[in-house]
């Protein structure tokens, strides 16, 4: 819901984001890394992309702009991660899923960053930014490749802005509500695919567990079953013990 009413709104959206220029893209930047908020994949590129294509001289201070709010928003998610959000996001990307990335964290850390960084929408970027603070990836290296991803991503977009200026105005203004439009199926088509996702992941886990499990009753009868296959031999070596013995004294 909280996507559909941003782009219910995107009008508005547009005009207050271009009226404030670079410090609205930090927010925006802010609002797409950050967990806890919900835009639409890519609202940062197309906001950055039509700014830096209306004041070409100023496409490099947009860039930067949006690099420092992804920034921000990207530490913010790696902190509450950090500070024991392991279980949050086990249960929002699956168990099986966040495995995986422990993995490449474990053996590409920074790489895992810095591609995450640069891929385009619809890659899933907020659960790389998460799996780097459960995993306790340090500080330091975290902040160097999603700064140096970012600042890849934003400035190429720019630039293409500021060159291709006129035909990125041309586009957007005669494309506008069809884009929006767009969008929101897309947001609407992504929601239901995580759902479905979500519960297959859920149903495919607890069948799992199900599967590993033994019931209580079997492993009373497992527990008995071995308990006398224990004390068999021992009851026969003590029935044979005698024997010999016997079969001397006659």
């Amino acid at each position: 819901m909280g996507i559909l009413a941003f782009l219910l709104m995107s009008d508005s959206v547009w005009k207050w984001t271009h009226r404030l220029g670079g410090p609205g893209l930090v927010l925006l930047g802010v609002a797409d890394s950050a967990p806890f908020v919900s835009i639409p994949p890519g609202s940062e590129d197309i906001f950055l992309i039509v700014l830096a294509a209306h004041r070409t001289q100023w496409w490099w201070y947009y860039a930067f702009m949006a690099t420092v709010g992804e920034v921000i928003g990207g530490y913010i998610a790696y902190e509450i991660a950090k500070n024991g959000g392991r279980e949050t996001f086990e249960k929002k990307v699956g168990e099986p899923r966040a495995e995986k990335i422990y993995k490449e964290f474990e053996k590409h850390g920074f790489i895992t960053v810095f591609s995450g960084s640069i891929l385009p929408p619809p890659f899933p970027f907020t659960p790389v930014l998460m799996a780097a603070g459960v995993m306790q990836y340090p500080r330091k290296n975290f902040l160097w490749a999603l700064t140096a991803g970012r600042a890849v991503r934003f400035f190429t977009a720019a630039f293409l802005g500021r060159t291709y200026s006129q035909q990125m105005i041309d586009f957007f203004s005669q494309h506008y509500h069809a884009l929006v439009r767009l969008l929101i199926w897309l947001a609407v088509a992504a929601a239901i695919g995580a759902l479905v996702y979500y519960e297959w992941y859920r149903h495919k886990v607890q069948q799992r567990r199900a599967n590993q499990g033994t019931p209580p009753a079997e492993k009373e009868a497992t527990g008995e079953n071995q308990a006398v296959g224990f004390h068999a031999p021992s009851s026969a070596g003590v029935s044979q013990g005698p024997t010999p013995g016997n079969s001397r004294d006659a």
